[in-house]
């Protein structure tokens, strides 16, 4: 899903700004516009975007989606930011203070406060910073440009400390999103900015496109950033259904789309044998790290768990669809949780870290958690020999039961562990599991 961030001056309110970022958008196939100073504020009455439909703001900031697609959720916490949200994924949108430094920092202080209730949900922060990150990316003339004080670059660096974002447009050698002349020496800085969960950035294509700001086609004086998301989102509701089913059963408001269900459970085998991952786990795991009791979680049908009592473990298991019989166990403090072939059939990165999340729960501090996933060379070729359909960042492998898959990295794993409080366990075995990826996971103690 193509989603395009840019500065607009101010131009919408002009028919020829406005034509031209109409063809633009189409020529790209964007899907989501967010737009930083798209009109004069006091212009009460939001533009008309051809082929989208206004989701929210002023002219401050402002969001379009496509006339096809399902609005999201749009709201201001504040004039200078939008939050966005778009399925599992939140999107701050920013324009920040174009003049004062202290006022900046202080707006970013805020975002890292904003980030940090969200509890490690994948994020997209982006928008015109009016801020050069580094000193390399604001230049006045041929010198480092002054306007961005050490204290906005050390907030700045607090945020994508403290959420775990990546600059993505921070290459080695800077290119510039803005320029202009200021007393005869050109100003040039990277100013817009997509700062993305770090998770994210292995499925996530982001493209500053300058064209936007030079050529016939102009329409504004910042470049945008088209930033592609591996995001599905929902279609819009037919404009010629003039009631829904839910108005006759009663069954829920009118205006709530029709959703499909994800049924992770469908994927869970009928073993009559342990897995291989559970053996590897009392052959090379238990005995080194000295493991005495461990949890299953997301168990399926028990195999697993009546393999480790029968390797002399106080073993239990829990599986949140009921039909299992396996239900939350009132025990914490396990000294190894394990995660089999879950993660990878949840429907997005922010399940999977609400997985991991209630995962370490179980574990005592110090504790390790095992997850071991489907890896992303089997799934390709099982989506490619079955013909299944690209969902979000995986595949539907069934869409009429709902069942999910998508391969994950060990790297992936790790990034979506940090966001639930885990980390690498060092000095751990490598468990000898050929085709499929794990990690090895330890709860800090403190």
């Amino acid at each position: 899903m193509l989603l395009a961030s840019v500065n607009l001056n101010k131009r919408l309110g002009a028919s020829g700004a406005r034509s031209n970022l109409a063809a633009w958008l189409r020529e790209h196939g964007v899907k989501i516009v967010l737009a930083q100073e798209p009109f004069k504020p006091a212009d009460r009455t939001p533009p008309t975007l051809g082929g989208f439909a206004f989701a929210g703001g002023d002219g401050h900031l402002a969001s379009w989606v496509s006339e096809d697609l399902a609005p999201p959720a749009v709201s201001s916490p504040a004039p200078w930011v939008q939050r966005i949200e778009l399925e599992w994924l939140l999107i701050l949108q920013v324009h920040l203070d174009a003049y004062a430094g202290a006022s900046r920092a202080a707006q970013l202080a805020e975002l890292t406060a904003m980030a940090t209730v969200e509890k490690g949900r994948p994020l997209l922060v982006c928008g015109d910073f009016n801020l050069a990150p580094r000193p390399e990316d604001g230049l006045f003339g041929e010198e480092t440009s002054t306007f961005t004080t050490e204290a906005e670059r050390q907030a700045l660096q607090q945020l994508t400390q403290v959420a775990d974002l990546i600059d993505t447009t921070a290459d080695e050698a800077p290119v510039f999103t803005f320029e202009r002349n200021f007393n005869g020496k050109p100003s040039r800085f990277r100013c817009d900015l997509a700062l993305l969960s770090d998770h994210l950035t292995a499925t996530t294509t982001i493209i500053m496109d300058a064209s936007v700001r030079s050529g016939p086609a102009v329409f504004t004086d910042h470049s945008a950033l088209l930033i592609d998301l591996p995001l599905t989102l929902q279609a819009a509701e037919p404009d010629d259904v003039l009631f829904a089913l839910s108005e006759l059963t009663g069954d829920g408001p009118a205006a709530a789309p029709t959703r499909r269900e994800y049924q992770p459970h469908k994927t869970a085998m009928s073993r009559q044998t342990p897995s291989p991952a559970s053996r590897a786990v009392t052959e090379y795991l238990t005995g080194p790290l000295g493991i005495k009791t461990v949890l299953d979680h997301g168990c399926g049908r028990g195999a697993d768990v009546a393999h480790y009592r029968s390797a002399g473990l106080k073993a239990e298991g829990f599986d949140p669809h009921d039909d299992f019989g396996w239900p939350r166990p009132e025990q914490t403090g396990f000294d190894l949780v394990t995660s089999m072939f879950v993660l990878n059939v949840l429907p997005d990165p922010w399940q999977r870290i609400q997985a991991l999340k209630d995962a370490a729960s179980f574990a005592r501090p110090g504790g390790h958690v095992v997850v071991v996933t489907r890896s992303p060379e089997e799934i390709t070729k099982a989506a490619a020999d079955g013909g299944w359909s690209i969902h979000h960042d995986g595949f539907w492998s069934s869409q009429a039961k709902g069942t999910f898959q998508r391969g994950i990295t060990p790297g992936e794993i790790t990034a979506l562990a940090r966001q639930a409080g885990l980390q690498p366990a060092e000095g751990a075995p490598v468990l000898p599991l050929p085709g499929v990826c794990h990690a090895v996971l330890a709860k800090p103690t403190a």
